[in-house]
């Protein structure tokens, strides 16, 4: 018998892992995806990833009404699991022609509701697969089996995480990842039915194993799919990469460049490579040695190399230089240094000196793009200019109208170049280009033009006695808010009123929407008794202090993938650790320890501003390595440790004789809290009031829950 229950729990132990792998590279995949339909910012990313732990929390919740586990419901449960992604993918990658228009800008009802619903399938029984495996991996029904399948779930993460980051992104397309854990799954079913010596589950396995195979190699689901993305367009590239989905169409002799369903530049928009180019360039006298920070592909380099300059070139990814080198002769020049880095981290560490420095990346509508709006990467440009050099960059503008969002996004950019500059011009358009500089700027384009013989096709005397018109400076400058903030690195203003410029389309449904959303946390906390409220606190700390952890490693060092992929995983070994730590001793550990536990995590969150600080002061290039790869990630655990360890400890004090009601309760407060967690902060509180902010919000609420579980007499 003994031998009979070791085998069980063996075989329970690889399922729940498997759960943990398929789980998180889902979700990776499926926020991907969905990031290509939705042209996602972090808002998007808050919103999908809310859904996901949402429903997930609430699949865990239906699991507590089970009266008694089978190992045939797992067994049915994981064959959903091990085919649901493929639908996913396929149906994710169909909205844009069946439900929503190409080109279509989508709110964020509609964007909630349709993940909503494309995910509840798939994390509906997820959740329910995590307390029906509390129920059977326990043999003497107590709470220890809780902490246990928290533990093992945690370790498929972890191996999920080092998977996909480390090996798939880089070899597999994403069914080629899906039909993996399709495998993965597959095996652990089909070791579980012959377990229990049911012949024809184990037929019906062997059959859904067949047809899977059949299809996947008849035929390639990954091309058929994608083209359907792209009708009236042929596409001639894609891949994914670290940094998303990288696609590549033509039309007529035109290459387009997407990521992430955004379009990266198209190779034959000569008027924006000139205006971006020689805006800036005409004011710049005798130029030798320039720096451009992306968009080289598009055609921005034959323009400035106009000028008989040397030109450093740096672009993050090296698969846009290798397909510019594929489709376009622009990267063929022997006067072109190409540099594939973190644009930001290449400011930050060169030693070289330029005559102008010209970013060509889009607006500040993300975290990751708002680093090159800030006063902070403007001092850092400034330091690598030569005397009298010229900075320029664009933000979204229009012709002749500006409005009310669009206004306080160019003033703050204004404001913020005239921190560390004591010239700033605004060329104004459809783009409005920022020229910055410490010598005398002029709107006479034409004129530079012409005095420097250098040949345009449309930014000349004619193009621009039309454009660039007095009515038009004029009207510019006068929106220009000189009380206007200004954007920081740890205060991302302007991440926040782009989320505004793009949330003002939909205000109606919006406000609606997030004044819906707030009603129903407040009833929900309302409603959670002591200890679920501190595994609530304890989800939201979790996932809101890794976005604050990945953001300011993003600020402090640049964008640099393998370094953010180490992060997250030492989240989910300090997960697994901490709930190993917790498991071994669990009959020692009571409400003291929790309390404790939850006071912890206040103090981490509050001195985590303070950490950032110090890291932020250090300048030598050698000691930025070491702390980016060594402190970071040790931070990253130790924040996770906390949470890990709270979890079985909780299920202790809660548990009342029923595994399912206590599993299913606590899962769901977990998710529920780091779903609102990812909502709010990474979308909303982040550009609304800062990191540091966020931080003493976080560390009040776990101080708060922490003052609730220890005002109480009785384990609730």
């Amino acid at each position: 018998m003994g031998v009979i229950k070791g085998k069980r729990q063996r075989l329970l132990f690889f399922s729940i892992t498997a759960l943990g792998i398929s789980s998180i590279i889902t979700q990776i995949i499926a926020i991907r995806e969905f990031f290509g339909v939705f042209y996602g910012n972090e808002l998007v990313f808050g919103i999908i990833l809310a859904n996901w732990l949402l429903l997930t929390g609430i699949g865990a919740y239906l699991g507590k009404y089970m009266k008694k586990g089978k190992i045939s419901w797992l067994i049915i449960s994981q064959l959903l699991i091990s085919v649901l992604p493929f639908f996913h993918i396929i149906v994710i990658r169909e909205l844009r022609n069946t439900i929503f228009l190409s080109g279509e800008l989508i709110g964020i009802v509609e964007i909630f509701f349709s993940s909503l619903f494309i995910l509840m399938p798939y994390c509906l029984v997820s959740g329910f697969l995590l307390t029906l495996a509390c129920h059977l991996y326990s043999l003497k029904k107590d709470s220890s089996a809780i902490g246990k399948v928290y533990f093992m779930d945690s370790i498929g993460d972890i191996l999920g995480g080092i998977l996909f980051s480390f090996v798939f992104v880089y070899l597999l397309n994403v069914f080629q990842i899906v039909f993996f854990l399709f495998v993965v799954n597959i095996i652990a079913s089909m070791a579980l039915a012959f377990f229990i010596k049911k012949k024809m589950m184990v037929v019906a396995i062997f059959l859904l194993a067949f047809v899977v195979l059949a299809g996947f190699f008849s035929f390639d689901l990954n091309k058929v799919s994608r083209e359907r993305q792209y009708i009236g367009q042929e596409l001639v590239f894609q891949r994914d990469t670290p940094y998303g989905n990288l696609v590549v169409t033509k039309t007529l002799d035109q290459y387009n460049f997407y990521e992430n369903g955004i379009t990266l530049f198209t190779t034959e928009d000569v008027i924006r490579n000139e205006e971006t180019v020689h805006y800036a360039m005409v004011q710049v006298e005798n130029a030798s040695r320039v720096l451009l920070i992306s968009g080289g592909v598009s055609g921005t380099i034959d323009e400035i190399l106009k000028y008989n300059v040397s030109l450093d070139y740096v672009e993050l990814d090296q698969l846009i230089v290798e397909l510019g080198r594929r489709y376009t002769k622009n990267l063929d020049d022997p006067r072109v240094r190409i540099i594939n880095m973190d644009g930001r981290l290449f400011v930050r560490n060169t030693k070289d000196r330029y005559d102008a420095v010209i970013v060509d990346l889009p607006d500040p509508s993300t975290a990751q793009l708002n680093r090159f709006y800030t006063v902070e990467f403007f001092k850092e440009i400034k330091r690598i200019l030569k005397k009298n050099g010229i900075f320029s960059l664009s933000m979204s503008g229009g012709v002749n109208y500006l409005g009310a969002e669009v206004r306080k996004l160019n003033s703050v950019l204004y404001n913020s170049l005239s921190e560390h500059f004591g010239k700033v011009i605004v060329i104004p358009g459809e783009r409005n280009i920022f020229i910055a500089s410490e010598s005398g700027l002029s709107y006479n384009i034409a004129g530079l033009i012409e005095d420097k013989g250098i040949e345009t096709s449309y930014v000349n005397g004619f193009y621009l006695k039309g454009r660039l018109t007095n009515d038009r400076i004029n009207y510019v400058k006068k929106s220009l808010d000189p009380g206007a903030e200004v954007n920081k690195d740890f205060n991302p203003i302007s991440y926040y009123y782009h989320l505004l410029y793009w949330v003002r389309h939909f205000r109606l449904d919006s406000t609606l929407f997030f004044i819906t959303l707030i009603g129903l946390l407040v009833f929900y906390l309302s409603r959670l008794k002591a200890i679920s409220f501190a595994v609530f606190s304890s989800g939201f700390a979790a996932s809101s202090l890794e976005v604050v952890i990945l953001i300011g490693f993003q600020v402090l060092y640049g964008y640099a993938y393998h370094q953010i992929a180490i992060i997250i995983t030492a989240f989910m070994m300090g997960l697994a650790t901490g709930s190993y730590y917790m498991n071994r001793r669990l009959e020692d550990m009571g409400k003291k320890e929790l309390v404790n536990i939850e006071y912890s995590i206040s103090f981490y969150s509050i001195m985590l501003p303070f950490v950032f600080i110090f890291l932020s002061k250090a300048g030598n290039v050698v000691l930025v390595y070491f702390l980016s790869r060594l402190i970071m990630p040790l931070f990253t655990f130790l924040i996770a440790a906390l949470v890990g360890m709270e979890f079985p400890l909780a299920s202790k004090l809660s548990f009342k004789g029923k595994i399912g009601e206590t599993a299913g309760r606590l899962y769901n407060a977990d998710l529920i809290g780091a779903a609102i967690g990812a909502l709010l902060v990474s979308s909303l509180l982040i550009p609304l009031i800062g990191i540091f902010k966020v931080c003493f919000l976080v560390g009040i609420l776990n101080l708060i829950g922490g003052l609730i579980v220890k005002s109480k007499t009785l384990y609730r």
